[in-house]
């Protein structure tokens, strides 16, 4: 048996681009010896070079798998941090071949679950434990404290638990930091995460396109206004660096650079994967839907401008609107506010219904509120009223959606005639609004005790016999609808 030496690493960190060299420094900082390795050595020089600059923090760098893995104390625990996919199974296989059973693995990229799933089986088989952990928060986030989502082997999180628990972001309430659930689960949560991420950036850029076009508000106005929000039931990171984004100068010209950036969205891919997700398990996610739209629609940027061109020859007159209206702007900006609110809600309540149905496909057993306080700190999504979802589902955990928690649905209430003039407005002034009009919507179907489904139930039975229910007695039911219409036909013709 090999001596265990007071020189060995805790912790050993493998892929040293930003995001790896942040966290390891991170962990460094908290008093974790750590070890590094990167197959570029130069990472391995810089990292080490920068723990060294910040005060000498405890860690070693490696230029060899071998190396890395042997200066590690037993049970080993290796955070790759590389690219998903085929290079997070090349890692694995060159530092797996080092390692020993009882040792672990844990992989802090975006990953897809089931690919999660299979590494946890293939690392069984060599008794390797095995962790797929989410990290939010990006280059800041790693660096000074992360939302991290773990899940695979409880075992191999136990093992590193106590430095989780310390380089994760702090709250009030705890580190934002838990054992999500076994298998993929830690990767699927991230996954949501980044879904509701990007209902929620999609619906902040509509309500700055509003704000802009119809209110007429300047750079310098929308910075005062998204910080003002920043302070009230808005308050979130995406809320506050947008504040900050309108107030940054172009330093290459004139005015500010957001009017600068060209208007294509880029993806890796989450998103996608997301509504994936939510038509494989039937559950309704619209406004995430379609924020991934506009995404793809923004990449279409020659054939809109094309567009454009071609409607404005038509006479769409889009300007007309804007131009002959009179907008009370302080009453635009309180109610582009309220429609914010309400259609965030929205989107984070089809994000938690995503996962509860995934947790009961797979048997999970995720805690929703307990994953709503983790995302209360070092994560891109962290919002005030995060608190707020998780004391809702504390309240009732077999909640139905967060817009019937009690709080919540008078809170929608109370927004729902702001949000509508907002939707409305935009639509006459020929505005696109998916997100927010996707998040009504979504409202406005649920909230209905009786919809047209029957009509839409009707017609598949008459062209494909799929049969249907009633709402007076029990069963399945098939009707003849063409034949029945056509006696009805000739028996009015008849009388006529």
């Amino acid at each position: 048996m090999a001596v265990e030496s007071a020189v060995l690493s805790r912790i050993g960190l493998a892929g040293l681009a930003v995001m790896g060299q942040n966290l390891a420094l991170n962990i460094a900082e908290k008093g974790f010896p750590i070890s590094v390795y990167n197959r570029t050595a130069s990472k391995v020089d810089e990292t080490v070079s920068r723990a060294a600059a910040e005060g000498g923090l405890p860690m070693s760098g490696h230029r060899s798998a071998q190396d890395f893995v042997l200066s590690l104390r037993r049970p080993r625990s290796v955070i790759i941090l590389v690219k998903a996919g085929a290079p997070v199974d090349q890692t694995i296989a060159a530092l797996s071949h080092f390692m020993e059973p009882g040792d672990a693995i844990i992989d802090g990229g975006n990953e897809w679950y089931e690919n999660t799933e299979r590494r946890i089986r293939e690392a069984a088989a060599r008794g390797i434990l095995y962790l797929g952990m989410g990290v939010s928060g990006g280059e800041d986030g790693a660096r000074n404290g992360p939302s991290l989502m773990p899940g695979g082997s409880l075992q191999a999180y136990q093992n590193v638990e106590d430095i989780l628990t310390r380089v994760a972001a702090q709250v009030d309430d705890g580190p934002c930091v838990t054992f999500v659930g076994e298998g993929g689960s830690g990767n699927f949560v991230k996954m949501v995460h980044n879904g509701i991420e990007y209902g929620d950036m999609q619906l902040i850029s509509e309500a700055y396109d509003v704000l802009r076009i119809v209110g007429g508000l300047s750079n310098p106005e929308l910075a005062e206004t998204f910080a003002e929000w920043n302070r009230g039931e808005l308050e979130s990171f995406l809320i506050e660096i947008t504040a900050d984004i309108f107030g940054v100068r172009d330093e290459h010209g004139d005015g500010e650079l957001v009017d600068k950036i060209l208007d294509k969205t880029g993806m890796k891919g989450t998103g996608k994967w997301t509504v994936q997700q939510a038509a494989e398990l039937s559950v309704a996610a619209p406004t995430i839907a379609a924020s991934l739209d506009c995404r793809y629609l923004s990449g279409l940027k020659d054939e809109r401008e094309a567009a454009a061109k071609a409607l404005d020859q038509a006479g769409i007159g889009s300007g007309d609107f804007i131009s002959g209206r009179s907008v009370d702007k302080k009453r635009l900006i309180d109610d582009v506010r309220q429609a914010l609110y309400a259609s965030k809600i929205c989107s984070y309540a089809q994000g938690m219904n995503l996962l509860r149905a995934k947790s009961a496909e797979k048997g999970w057993n995720l805690n929703l509120g307990e994953l709503a306080r983790i995302w209360k700190g070092g994560c891109i999504i962290r919002a005030r009223f995060l608190d707020r979802i998780k004391k809702a589902y504390e309240r009732n955990r077999g909640l139905a959606n967060l817009i019937v928690d009690p709080e919540f649905a008078r809170e929608m209430v109370q927004r729902q005639a702001a949000w509508r003039r907002v939707v409305g407005l935009a639509i006459e002034a020929g505005i696109s609004t998916p997100g927010m009009c996707a998040s009504l919507a979504y409202f406005d179907t649920y909230r209905r005790a009786r919809l047209p489904a029957n009509l839409v139930q009707a017609q598949r039975d008459y062209f494909g016999a799929h049969t249907y229910e009633r709402v007076d007695r029990p069963g399945s039911f098939h009707t003849e609808w063409s034949k029945i219409a056509r006696q009805s036909k000739t028996g009015a013709g008849i009388l006529n």
